[in-house]
């Protein structure tokens, strides 16, 4: 069977023959993958059609009546057919926007995500805040994965120097090349290690997003997570907070006074995060800001 032909077998594709338009075309897209249980189908057939014909969301809605060719559709089919096993989008068209930035994508890290959004914009309000004359202020990224977190902060402040690390080799390739795609390489550098061991600076800001799903918890997740990415940037053992409090713990004897550290966790985990802060920084603000749906999000210790 031909992969045209292999098209029309699903529910509610037109026949090749007949010279669907993109819009039936988008039509049949859609319910094939609500077929395979993919949730928000409308929107990720969109995104893979977008993909597929290289158009934007306006030129594709101006195209709509326009024949979809045979060229396109053999695409369209193989991008549907990854998407329909429950690979994830971002991996299939190779880029996520994060925070207003288009990034690079790849299973060698974490997909960005939204609720990530809320540490780096609360980073750049304390950075626009501060005074601090003459001497730039040095940001550290830890578990960069990507490089999400630093290139935004990078990108939106320019005077900020930043430190990058992660153990995943992989993963610092992908964020060296989207510190390149948006020039701002030469602010970051980026380190092998694990958390702050082989940080020797004073740092003023603090930002994590290290893993901190539960083990048990993480063996229940959706398949798009647990069969596509990197476990290692999601399990973070019985508990989940074991990193966070790691790097509470090794944050206390390099942020000077004045400093902000910033971690994301899970909705659960704000009690524990605050006890295992309030331990390594007795005399630090400590507390927890809460995401758009109202749950517990990033732990902020200002000290």
């Amino acid at each position: 069977m031909t992969t045209a032909s292999r098209l029309v077998t699903e529910p509610g594709a037109p026949n090749p023959a007949t010279s669907a338009t993109i819009a039936q075309t988008l039509h049949a897209g859609a319910a094939r993958l609500r077929a395979a249980g993919i949730e928000d189908a409308q929107i990720e057939a969109e995104l893979l059609l977008r993909q597929a014909l290289g158009l934007s969301r306006e030129r594709l809605y101006t195209n709509l009546r326009e024949p979809f060719s045979a060229a396109s559709a053999i695409v369209y089919d193989t991008l549907l057919t990854r998407r329909a096993v429950h690979e994830p989008t971002p991996y299939i068209t190779g880029h996520r926007e994060f925070y207003g930035l288009e990034f690079a994508c790849t299973p060698a890290a974490l997909i960005p995500r939204q609720e990530t959004e809320l540490l780096v914009e609360t980073a750049i309000d304390w950075l626009r805040s501060r005074r601090t004359g003459d001497s730039p202020t040095l940001a550290a990224d830890i578990g960069t994965g990507g490089g999400a977190i630093a290139v935004s902060l990078a990108v939106r402040v320019p005077s900020l120097r930043l430190v990058a690390t992660d153990t995943s080799a992989d993963a610092l390739d992908l964020a060296r090349h989207n510190a390149d795609s948006h020039q701002v390489a030469d602010r970051i550098t980026f380190v092998d290690s694990d958390l702050l061991a082989k940080l020797n600076d004073a740092l003023d800001l603090i930002v994590a997003n290290l893993p901190y799903i539960p083990s048990q918890t993480y063996a229940e997740l959706a398949p798009e997570i647990r069969e596509h990415e990197p476990q290692v940037a999601l399990d973070a053992g019985p508990r989940g907070t074991e990193l966070i409090e790691a790097l509470l713990a090794q944050a206390s004897e390099r942020m000077p006074g004045g400093g902000l550290l910033l971690a994301e966790h899970a909705w659960d985990q704000g009690q524990a995060l605050r006890s295992a802060a309030n331990a390594a920084f007795p005399d630090a603000r400590i507390e927890t800001l809460r995401d758009l749906a109202g749950h517990e999000r990033v732990i902020s210790v200002q000290t």
